[in-house]
């Protein structure tokens, strides 16, 4: 069991980190990242951030969406 609390704290910064670079390529602002930490909101805003706008998307180029 306590190799369990060792291995949370990494892991959760593991996916702070992967998705502040998500959120960095995406064009937004990479401390939304701190959300997912808040329950119930995290999913809501994975759902916002998957069907936003994202501003590093170019408009000239079709997307397919």
């Amino acid at each position: 069991m306590t190799l369990f609390y060792m291995i949370l704290p990494i892991f959760v910064l593991f996916c702070l980190w992967l998705s502040y670079r998500i959120l960095q390529k995406a064009g937004v602002d990479g401390r939304w990242c701190l959300v997912l930490l808040v329950p119930v909101v995290n999913v809501i805003m994975i759902w916002v951030f998957a069907f936003c706008q994202w501003p590093n998307l170019r408009s000239d180029v079709d997307q397919g969406l």
